[in-house]
């Protein structure tokens, strides 16, 4: 085919060939061609097309030497210069945009299914199932057939599932921890009692033969399940209906230089096993930058091989010294030379076979990012080489061979023989029964105790590591302590705590999390950790799905316990499924990991076919959401409201955003979009305002927003942070009325520097509030009536109680979360307020400390935000309500007291996201400020006075809130 666009449609020119004859002896082929012309719109299917240019050429000569339509399939070269078959008889031209607008009808071969099912998955990923065949590289090969062989096991398993089982893996039921209604603050009671408004679908056309015969059939309760209505949720099992999260809410709820500076390179190398050194680093020769600087020198480590740990990492850094600017007379002399990193690169020492690497590898390198951290090496970086090989730097080396058979890391069982059996659990509770018991015991008890304490003094180590079978039987939950003291450059110490983790009790999920840091990467701790992970429940799995994938990233080989982990439940669980699918797309573009990413989305998809087809509608959707957001921030003149409305109500886009699963909520139907109610948002990146109709539900409007060159991980993280808040003061029966988003997430990152947020119904911003109950954006800020006059405008009286004391409670748990959090640029635009009087904070872009600074000077003034407009809210508009007020400060203290004892949680989580590479979570003073927030190695008393100095220094300054309130609103104002 040549295909010709011309403004709205596609002039096809078909060149038909059909043989007449065929002479074997001269090896020769007769062929008669026929042109056929078809035209057809831009938004045709593959499969219209086709039929089309049959219809066209059944008046053509030698029409009947074609075959069948369906025996023949579109191909095309793809602007990447692939050639691709078109297999999805769905896809339209418009979207397909081949390469020079060229198609080509070819008969097909192979086997049909397994390639529409390919290119499904190629198309869903983001990433063609041919760039892994093209790999050449066994370990890939092997790891895509065990998995494709784990996950069409785990579907014909779940094919033959009864029903019952079968609705736990594809619709599980999302319950609430407890079995009771959750009660309001301020001691009001739940209900007793509830109604639920069953819908039955009927037809008013049915004939009465029928009629009689559906009556005469017995009918059994067994046959039948409730479904809510609107959603894909179900209502089944032995739980009570209070239980379930979709029962009602009963309460109203810098510049290139052009000079040119001379420097030689310089190699820097290191053998690590996770973050330890295990010697000294060795450094090259300088060789003088040319076009192919050659070094050609031995690089010798002072480690004996059998020293080395199964895990060991060599971490390399090229740097050039370059000769810095003279310094003016009078000032100190310094070192005239600095170093500057250039690019990285980490390879294995032993392969995934367990060999020790010898031969020639061509390692693609890293481009170094410049900060404050004065490492060269990045031993947390990944093993993969650069895929970028046409720009990055590439380094030959050589490993040499230690004798002529290769060399194999020796399993488990000789490993722990070497030392293993030397029973140190004995010998290391004998020495707290002699002499010196008390001291011993009561040092062992400090170190455990002390949540602050990562890095040990030489005599810490020496008595841990003698105590180390105490600490086994004592202090289990502190088995990362016990690591990170190992000597893993030491055969003896690795088989002594190798052996001592096989008789390791199991710790508790939560515990076991902190092991999954690039700080522990031996496969034993590891495999023992994912068989702790295996007592989460699914509610706990997805409640850290988040840092369960970033930490994937730390694994050293494709195949490894974690993933066989996370690909199991996501079978198992099809919302669990959901979330790591986009949790791994989002991340496809990152050339690290999308060859991980991408085999273990390709497994996912072969193990849950029937999970395609809505996940592709769900990608289909965001392409054409990306494709407007393009047009309304790309165009050189404002777009109006009315042209994007123009461009939605187009049969592609309209076909494509209707009738999908929200990728935020698997349960909510997105039917049809309300595209009247649909705008783009007045801020830098032109964030897309949808609304969705509920088919089900009349009058019911369901709104997402799409931000394009936002990256939103970082407000998912906070997002999850807060829910998981929530759920411990639930916990301890302290409901602060915090989350305000129906959907698990209320934020999903969907791919590079684009997502969703829900939009949270019947809210406005305070800062709205405030323009609109003043007569100037200058005094909007300071009047302090505004927000009680809007919640009594929104309330009756005999809601009006109940709705300040969702602001008292709410209030009191954004207070401590945004002070803990370090949550910063907190002006009137980025807090908000529902009707009902959930307050509740949005826009999460600066945390951890990181706050804005204008010419230098500080923004952030207070530890957190509670205004006197806050204070009046609470106290009912009285200024003598104190008792309200001590009420307020009261839950305040509770809420920071319940996440002090569980800070090792948060700042362990907050150690998984490294990998993440956020920009305000990349090194350890970041996570630093979470210790600190929530006084890590303090007692609870100590903890506690510290709050409460924040707590009056936050109500004593927040006048300067309210000026900084003044100016964010002066420069909105858009009023006449």
């Amino acid at each position: 085919f040549v295909v010709v666009v011309v403004d709205a449609v596609v002039l096809l020119v078909v060149v038909v060939y059909v043989v007449v004859d065929a002479v074997d002896a001269v090896d020769a082929v007769v062929v008669v061609v026929v042109y056929v012309v078809v035209v057809v719109v831009v938004d045709a299917v593959d499969a219209g097309v086709v039929d089309l240019v049959w219809r066209r050429a059944s008046s053509e000569p030698l029409f009947n030497a074609l075959g069948d339509p369906a025996s023949y399939v579109f191909v095309c070269i793809s602007s990447a210069a692939e050639r691709l078959e078109l297999e999805a008889e769905h896809r339209r031209l418009a979207d397909v945009r081949p390469f020079a607008c060229f198609l080509q009808l070819v008969a097909r071969e192979g086997d049909r299914a397994e390639k529409l099912a390919n290119a499904q998955i190629s198309l869903l990923i983001g990433k063609g199932i041919n760039e892994f065949e093209a790999q050449k590289n066994h370990e890939v090969s092997e790891f895509r057939a065990r998995l494709r062989a784990f996950c069409e096991e785990k579907a014909l398993q779940q094919q033959a599932l009864p029903w019952f089982q079968w609705m736990e893996c594809n619709f599980p039921c999302d319950l609430e921890p407890c079995r009771a209604l959750p009660s309001r603050g301020g001691g009001a009671k739940a209900p007793k009692k509830i109604f639920i408004n069953i819908q039955f679908e009927g037809s008013d056309v049915s004939p009465p033969p029928s009629l009689s015969r559906r009556f005469d059939d017995p009918l059994s309760a067994e046959d039948y399940t409730l479904r809510v209505n609107g959603r894909w949720d179900f209502l089944y099992g032995d739980h009570p209906m209070c239980q379930f999260k979709v029962t009602p809410d009963l309460y109203p709820p810098p510049p290139a230089s052009l000079m040119y500076i001379p420097y030689e390179c310089i190699l820097q190398a290191g053998l690590f096993h996770g973050s330890e050194l295990l010697c000294k680093l060795v450094t090259s020769s300088e060789v003088a930058v040319g076009s192919d600087p050659v070094w050609n020198q031995r690089l010798e480590f002072d480690i004996n091989v059998a020293d080395l740990p199964r895990m060991s990492r060599l971490c390399i850094a090229l740097y050039a010294v370059v000769e810095k600017a003279k310094k003016p007379r009078g000032t100190k002399k310094k070192s005239k030379r600095a170093d500057c990193p250039i690019a990285w690169v980490n390879t294995m020492v032993f392969d995934y076979k367990d060999q020790l690497k010898t031969g020639e590898f061509l390692l693609s390198m890293w481009p170094s990012i410049p900060d404050d951290k004065s490492e060269l090496l990045n031993p947390m970086g990944t093993v993969e080489k650069n895929t970028n090989v046409d720009s990055a730097a590439a380094l030959l080396i050589h490993f040499p061979s230690v004798r002529p058979q290769p060399l194999y890391y020796p399993p488990h069982d000789k490993v722990t023989g070497g030392g293993g059996s030397r029973a140190p659990h004995r010998s290391s509770v004998d020495l707290l029964t002699g002499r010196g018991l008390h001291p011993r015991r009561k040092r062992l008890k400090e170190i455990m105790d002390n949540k602050n304490h990562t890095e040990f003094f030489e005599d810490e180590k020496e008595l841990l590591w003698k105590l180390r079978g105490a600490v086994q039987s004592l202090y289990p939950e502190s088995l990362s302590k016990l690591l990170v003291i190992t000597k893993w450059n030491k055969r003896e110490d690795v088989a002594q705590m190798v052996g001592l983790l096989r008789a390791w009790p199991e710790l508790s999920g939560l515990h076991a999390l902190e092991l999954l840091d690039y700080s522990f990467p031996d496969p034993s701790v590891r495999a023992f950790t994912v068989k702790c992970l295996k007592k989460l429940g699914d509610r706990e799995l997805m409640q850290y799905l988040i840092q369960l994938v970033q930490v994937l990233k730390y694994e050293s080989y494709l195949d490894c316990d974690l993933t066989s982990f996370l690909l199991e439940r996501a079978l198992s669980n099809k919302r669990i499924g959901h979330f790591l699918f986009w949790h791994l797309r989002s991340e496809m573009h990152v050339s690290s990991v999308s060859l991980r990413f991408g085999l273990i989305l390709e497994a996912y998809c072969r193990g849950n076919i029937h999970h395609i087809r809505s996940l592709t509608k769900q990608n289909e959707a965001l392409g054409k959401l990306k494709a407007l957001s393009d047009i309304v921030k790309s165009g050189s003149q404002k777009m109006s409201a009315d042209d994007l409305k123009l461009c939605i109500k187009q049969d592609s886009y309209m076909e494509a955003l209707s009738d999908l699963l929200s990728p935020l909520n698997p349960s909510i139907i997105l039917s049809e979009i309300c595209v009247e109610k649909c705008k783009y948002m007045d801020s830098k990146m032109k964030p897309l305002w949808l609304m969705y109709k509920n088919q089900w539900v009349p009058g019911d409007l369901m709104g997402i927003i799409f931000k394009n060159g936002d990256d939103l991980r970082q407000d998912m993280l906070t997002l999850q942070m807060i829910q998981l808040m929530e759920n411990l003061w639930k916990k301890e029966g302290l409901d602060l009325r915090y989350q305000p988003h129906d959907d698990p997430v209320g934020c999903l990152s969907t791919g590079n520097k684009m997502g969703l947020i829900e939009v949270v119904k019947n809210s406005d911003t305070i800062a709205n509030i405030q323009r609109d109950n003043s007569n100037s954006a200058a005094t909007a800020a300071f009047n302090k009536d505004a927000l009680l006059n809007w919640l009594k405008s929104k309330n009756p009286e005999h809601k009006l109680e109940q709705a300040i004391e969702e602001f008292t409670l709410s209030c009191a748990g954004y207070c401590v979360a945004t002070y803990v959090l370090g949550i910063g640029d907190r002006h009137n635009d980025n807090i908000m307020i529902r009707e009902t009087g959930q307050l509740f904070h949005i826009d999460f872009g600066h945390f951890l400390g990181n706050f804005k600074r204008k010419l230098g000077i500080n923004r952030e003034r207070v530890p957190f935000i509670l205004t006197y407009d806050f204070v009046h809210v609470i106290q009912q508009g009285r200024t003598n309500n104190s008792e309200k007020f001590e009420r307020f400060r009261d839950y305040c203290e509770r809420a920071y007291k319940i996440l002090c004892r569980n800070g090792t949680l948060f700042v362990n989580l907050f150690a998984m996201m490294k990998a993440a590479g956020l920009p305000e979570l990349s090194s350890f003073k970041d996570i630093q400020y979470l210790k600190d927030s929530l006084a890590l190695g303090k007692t609870e008393e100590e903890a506690l006075k510290s709050f409460k100095v924040k707590f009056n220094e936050a109500l004593r300054e927040s006048w300067k809130t309210k000026v900084n309130w003044m100016m964010h609103s002066l420069a909105k104002d858009k009023r006449p």
